[in-house]
């Protein structure tokens, strides 16, 4: 089973930045398209940043601009750099296959923006 561990959420205030990243126990890493999925309190979950096994992104309208999504296919890991980051933005942060996840999933890292 594929275990992904999230990391480098936290309160930030708006218009702050954090960068997120998730390591992922997937051998095979670098044949997948992954991506980050929001799921605000109270809402569903939805994917919000795309990166593709040749590097190319596609975003979520809402971040468009202000995410940046990248990969390190030697480290197995998938980062998320969030700037000038809204109160909409808060909510639980999780990894995953894109734009259908496959994988099981990890326990997230929560991002709370606070004016």
């Amino acid at each position: 089973q594929v275990q992904l561990v999230e990391s480098g959420g936290g309160l930030v205030q708006v218009g702050g930045s954090l960068k997120l990243s998730c390591v992922v126990s997937e051998s095979r890493f670098r044949f997948y398209t992954v991506g980050w999925f929001r799921q605000p309190p109270g809402n569903q979950r939805d994917l919000v940043a795309t990166i593709y096994t040749f590097g190319g992104t596609n975003y979520a309208d809402s971040v468009k601009g202000r995410f940046t999504i990248s990969r390190d296919n030697a480290k197995n890991t998938i980062y998320l750099e969030m700037n000038s980051l809204k109160s909409e933005d808060t909510g639980v942060y999780y990894c995953n296959t894109a734009s259908t996840p496959v994988w099981g999933w990890g326990q997230g890292t929560q991002v709370t923006v606070s004016s």
